[in-house]
């Protein structure tokens, strides 16, 4: 498989990993993610050194 980094040829590729979150609405996500927010995010740097980005989008069918 081949891979397209997005950026300049030498250049780190602008993610590394991606995860998609299907919530009903941006309320549903933040009721579920708001509790545990410390939990998830403190766990991060046991995976990772990469500043995580969080990307809000609307699917349209």
């Amino acid at each position: 498989m081949a891979t397209c980094p997005g950026g300049a040829p030498g250049e780190a590729p602008t993610y590394i990993a991606m995860g998609h979150l299907y919530f009903d609405s941006v309320n549903d996500f933040e009721a579920a993610f708001g509790p545990h927010a410390k939990e998830i995010l403190g766990d991060i740097p046991n995976f990772t050194n990469v500043q995580p980005t969080v990307q809000v989008s609307e699917v349209i069918e």
